[in-house]
Order: structure tokens, then C-alpha cells, then sequence
């Protein structure tokens, strides 16, 4: 089976940092793109931030200059540093990746279970 762990998340204070890691494990052929998301309470599931096979990023305007996207296509694992977090920046942190794998040879989206990131204000 092919899973995504997160990790990384806790409790930070207005200012501090964290940063998220993810990994994709199981019988995984390739990964194009990967990407982190986030959930608040009460709202969409919206982009943080995404980095393609080729190592360009785009980020989510909120969080442009303060977070850092990164991946080891070696070790299929992605990263998230997250600087100058704010109390908005609070929510259930996903990760996703679009990977073929042994059992399923298209693009397909998987998902990790999520990671709470809780910023104190």
C-alpha cells in the first residue's frame, strides 16, 4: 500500500516556527508534483504551497516570504519551514502527491492524514 505520513506539526507562538515533513512509502514508480494544504476550522481545504518534479514552487499569497517548500526526490520525502507563523495560520496541515505507482500506473492524488499546526497568539 502507498501511504503519506505528515509530521512536524504542534503548538508554536506568534513569531516562532515549525516545520512539516512528509513521506511517500509503498510501491511508488514517481511523483510529479507535491504539495502541502491546509484546513481551519469552519473552511476550505485551500494550497499552501507546491513544488513539480522540476523543483519550481508556487505558494499561497498568505504565506509567501514566511514558508519554505523542499523535497528529496531520493527519499520521496517533501518539507514545509514554516517562519513567522501567525495565529491565521492555524489548521489541519496535508500533504498531497501526484504519484503512479505498482497498483495504479496514472497520475493519481494521494493524500497523508494531516498534521495539526496550532499558532498562539
Amino acid at each position: 500500500q502507498v501511504q503519506l505520513v505528515e509530521s512536524g506539526g504542534g503548538l508554536v507562538q506568534a513569531g516562532g516556527s515549525l516545520r512539516l515533513s512528509c513521506i511517500a512509502s509503498g510501491s511508488i514508480f514517481s511523483i510529479d508534483s507535491m504539495g502541502w494544504y491546509r484546513q481551519a476550522p469552519g473552511k476550505q481545504r485551500e494550497l499552501v504551497a507546491r513544488i513539480l518534479s522540476d523543483d519550481s514552487t508556487n505558494y499561497a499569497d498568505s504565506v509567501k516570504g514566511r514558508f519554505t517548500v523542499s523535497r528529496d526526490n531520493t527519499k520521496n520525502t517533501m518539507s514545509l519551514q514554516m517562519n513567522s507563523l501567525k495565529p491565521e495560520d492555524t489548521a489541519v496541515y496535508y500533504c498531497k502527491a501526484v504519484m503512479t505507482t505498482a497498483t495504479r500506473q496514472i497520475w493519481t492524488d494521494y493524500w497523508g492524514q494531516g498534521t495539526q499546526v496550532t499558532v498562539s497568539s
